[in-house]
């Protein structure tokens, strides 16, 4: 078997079995087929094989409007719950595609292995600056250019956050092309310029948290938009973040200037948003998770999504809290901190909740790919 190729399930899961029958019903009734991109794209399908359902959950953006709306929920004795059903089959999917295949199991459900790895990453950059450098060096405040790469070598910082980084990305690009091929991917059909567009769309506005129109039922059965804009805030802080990282290493490799650089300067300015972006997009959505309705909510799956959400909330959070104690004696022992949550975040990503951006991705393409065909 080739690295990239689909990994073959040996028996379908209870989720699975779930989601058939509730899709089964779903398709007779399909009173929620304006809420969503799910319901039209169940409405193509008379049966459904596994790569169809895991397809489906993956597009499927919680929302909840399907569950509050539908007369077959519990109590009914039906029990019609896709959302809940749904998240499940998505932590499934990332378990089932991820390369390599034991670390997907490793990670299923487990919102504890996440709290080490952060705990791990911390002491690692901790212990290596200690070891290779004066110690006092952590106490002690470090001012001018290069001030960081005098707490941490700057061989050693781009070292071990390139190593993790490439590793996420690999094992994120084989699990993406798993995970293609295990669904469906584009049904032999070349990519074209326009699905491809009306997927970025998609993605970029998150037009299917909008319920429909009214907004997602967030809390209970009442619409809002806080989702939505909260997802929003965490998607953009992320790029932000992003994009000061890469204007930061442009500046040092190729103008030769060094960090750390002026609050105004272009890097900082991206970071800083980013960063307040991600803690409020993060802790908005904890809170969300605390307060919504548990019903249409699969409860096992939460203690992983929890410790994602707090390890993204830390991780721009110290970055904050590194800007405003660089020029002390802080500067040093938060630098370590950072540095270890962002390689423990590298390490979680190919096997989290956050691989769900690129599954989601996929799936809105081939979706976009299906209502092109099913138009023409």
């Amino acid at each position: 078997m080739q690295e990239t190729e689909a990994p073959r399930a040996e028996r379908e899961s209870d989720a699975m079995i779930e989601a058939r029958r509730n899709l089964e019903v779903c398709n007779a009734c399909r009173y929620c087929e304006s809420y969503c991109a799910v319901f039209p794209a169940m409405a193509m399908r008379r049966e459904f094989s596994t790569g169809d359902l895991t397809h489906l959950a993956n597009l499927c953006h919680g929302c909840k409007g399907c569950y509050h709306a539908c007369q077959y929920a519990p109590p009914h004795a039906f029990g019609i719950n896709l959302p809940a059903t749904f998240s499940t089959i998505r932590q499934e999917s990332y378990a089932t595609y991820a390369w390599p295949a034991g670390m997907g199991g490793a990670f299923e459900r487990n919102g504890t292995l996440v709290s080490l790895l952060a705990a791990l990453g911390v002491a690692l950059v901790l212990i290596l600056t200690a070891a290779l450098q004066d110690p006092t060096v952590l106490y002690s405040a470090q001012r001018g250019e290069g001030a960081f790469f005098r707490v941490i070598p700057l061989w050693l910082m781009m070292g071990i956050a390139g190593i993790t980084f490439g590793y996420a990305i690999i094992a994120m690009a084989i699990g993406g092309v798993r995970y293609w091929r295990g669904t469906g991917g584009s049904g032999g059909a070349p990519l074209a310029a326009a699905p491809v567009a009306d997927a970025a769309v998609d993605i970029v506005t998150l037009r299917n948290l909008g319920g429909g129109g009214h907004g997602c039922n967030d809390v209970d059965d009442s619409f809002a938009m806080q989702k939505r804009w909260l997802h929003q805030a965490m998607f953009g802080g992320f790029m932000l973040c992003f994009a000061a990282t890469t204007v930061g290493a442009i500046y040092h490799n190729i103008f030769g200037w060094h960090s750390p650089y002026d609050f105004l300067s272009l890097p900082v300015q991206l970071g800083t948003w980013g960063g307040v972006f991600l803690c409020i997009g993060t802790a908005g959505l904890i809170r969300l998770k605390i307060v919504t309705d548990p019903v249409p909510v699969a409860k096992q799956v939460l203690g992983g999504e929890y410790a994602m959400l707090l390890l993204l909330f830390l991780v721009s959070a110290t970055g904050l809290l590194l800007l405003a104690v660089r020029h002390t004696g802080a500067m040093g022992v938060m630098l370590a901190i950072h540095l270890g949550l962002v390689l423990a975040l590298f390490v979680a990503l190919p096997y989290s909740k956050m691989v769900h951006g690129l599954y989601r991705g996929l799936a809105l393409l081939r979706n976009a790919q299906e209502k092109r065909r099913a138009a023409g």
